[in-house]
């Protein structure tokens, strides 16, 4: 993880143009997904319970305003997958974040070989998918073509398990499959949760 922003502008450090350029681009905006599984399926209604206090509990750290959680209809890829809205990299610097990250009393049945937590600009605020809706997810090496309401974010921090990830929002699952199609594969996900947002300020 590179040196915290406030680092940067501590008393006495020089303000360079190379300074206030690599602080502008610390305090932009970003998605970060959390993607995992277990290795007891038996206990995923007991995690699924779990884990809708523990996004209410993110959206509680300064910097991070909404959070969703979705379960994958298909086999392959992890069956869970949470995405939140980031305001800076600068926010996993931080003691509150740090002590409400991770999986709690799941840690030692959490699949590792699913588990991969990644940092995407592209979009400053992730989607909200209604619970009728679906999330199409494109891993790719390079960004993808252009299609009417994907958009492709670029990998940029964490583990980089994919260099770009093309996500889109479907009103049902006919239009959810057409886009994959067309995208040439992809992976669906349901709603698990309605979408959590932090409290703003004012």
């Amino acid at each position: 993880m590179p040196i915290g922003f406030w680092q940067y502008f501590r008393v006495g450090a020089p303000l360079t143009v190379l300074t206030i350029l690599i602080g502008m681009w610390w305090l932009c905006a970003m998605i970060f997904t959390s993607e995992s599984g277990l290795t007891d399926p038996g206990r995923r209604d007991e995690w699924d319970a779990w884990y809708r206090g523990h996004l209410a509990a993110m959206v509680a750290v300064p910097g991070i305003s909404s959070a969703q959680r979705f379960r994958a209809l298909d086999e392959g890829p992890p069956p869970s997958l949470a995405m939140y809205s980031v305001a800076a990299p600068a926010v996993f610097d931080s003691d509150i974040y740090r002590r409400t990250r991770g999986m709690g009393p799941f840690v030692a049945v959490v699949d590792e070989r699913l588990h991969r937590r990644n940092l995407f600009d592209g979009l400053d605020v992730a989607p909200d998918v209604p619970m009728t809706g679906f999330l199409l997810v494109a891993d790719r090496d390079a960004a993808g073509s252009s299609q009417r309401g994907l958009a492709w974010l670029h990998a940029i921090g964490l583990d980089r398990s994919t260099a770009y990830r093309g996500i889109a929002v479907l009103p049902d699952l006919a239009a959810a499959h057409a886009m994959a199609e067309r995208v040439g594969g992809a992976a669906l996900y349901a709603p698990i949760t309605e979408r959590f947002e932090g409290r703003k300020a004012g």
